[in-house]
């Protein structure tokens, strides 16, 4: 076990490394002169010269990965262009709303997807299976800002039961706080909930056909404990993955669904950088986005040691 988690540390090392130097090379050898991108379209020759000379793009270009590299290390993402303002500053100004759309979209797919494809497999050919057959094909079907502004019409301009768009911080309390979240978590957890829920049905077919399924009812083991106990656990690993898989393309659907909801997270930051061409900022969260999904791959990956021991050896 012990070596296995250090493989597995190991190659999260390299892929960092190598993603590093990727989101490093993004902007260098990009087509053009680095410093007239950042720089716009109306720059002299003295701003662009002031830019290269600011960011280091005069030095040799492995000096510059050492110096990005050893400042990524401190902590330091360097500064945004269009700010003046330090990147790793913009980024935790706009953690809190992003961090609690994410993990409420994790809980609700989780736990929603888990349920639906675990009693779908359960009841397979009947007409819970076939309604949340439908349900998952829909799910995959409709793009997320459709989704957003049918909620949006029906919940919020309709019915106005809740807010339109907006964010407000948790600590202002938690009613205000989930109040703004629920139609943005509803928006982004469809697909994920859909996607979840196939794989778990699939997963959970194939084991429900086992000979030690049936021997279990033969035996007179209940319902709950055939399911909850004996399938679930055995096809935990494809339903791992998926849930892993989810958790690491969230961020596409986070930019779009904050953009939706007029959301200051982390996601409309993305898209107000690309507006300004401000590169530091997007290589900054290209970073910490890319050590995230490698964290969540590594956990993935150890969670499987247990829940099929094998993997241990």
């Amino acid at each position: 076990m012990a070596a296995y988690i250090v493989h597995r540390l190991i190659w999260t090392v390299i892929v960092m490394v190598m993603v590093g130097i990727f989101v490093f090379l993004l902007l260098r050898l990009a087509p053009g002169d680095p410093a007239a991108i950042l720089a716009g379209d109306s720059a002299t020759p003295q701003m662009i010269d002031g830019i290269r000379e600011k960011l280091g793009f005069n030095d040799p270009l492995p000096v510059q990965f050492v110096h990005w590299a050893l400042g990524i290390l401190r902590g330091d993402f360097g500064t945004s262009i269009f700010t003046g303002r330090p990147v790793l500053e913009l980024i935790s100004q706009r953690l809190e709303p992003t961090f609690s759309l994410t993990v409420l979209t994790m809980i609700v797919s989780v736990t929603t997807g888990v349920s639906f494809g675990v009693f779908a497999a359960w009841r397979s050919g009947g007409l819970i299976d076939r309604v949340l057959s439908a349900f998952a094909t829909l799910g995959f079907s409709i793009p997320v800002f459709v989704v957003g502004y049918f909620l949006i019409y029906l919940f919020a301009i309709k019915s106005q039961w809740l807010p339109v768009q907006g964010y407000q911080s948790v600590g202002q309390g938690i009613g205000p706080w989930l109040l703004r979240l629920i139609l943005p978590t509803l928006t982004l957890s469809l697909p994920y909930i859909a996607y979840i829920a196939r794989i778990a049905r699939a997963s959970m077919l194939e084991v429900l056909s086992e000979d030690y399924m049936r021997t279990a009812a033969a035996k007179g083991a209940s319902s709950y404990s055939m399911l909850f106990h004996h399938a679930l656990k055995n096809a935990g690993v494809p339903i791992l993955t998926v849930i892993g898989i989810s958790f690491t393309s969230l961020i596409g659907g986070v930019v779009i669904t904050e953009t939706v909801f007029n959301i200051p997270g982390v996601g409309r930051l993305v898209v107000d950088a690309i507006n300004n061409r401000d590169y530091p900022i997007i290589q900054g969260i290209l970073i910490l986005v890319s050590g995230l999904y490698v964290v969540i791959n590594l956990a993935v990956d150890l969670a499987y040691t247990l829940v099929d021991p094998r993997i241990r050896y």
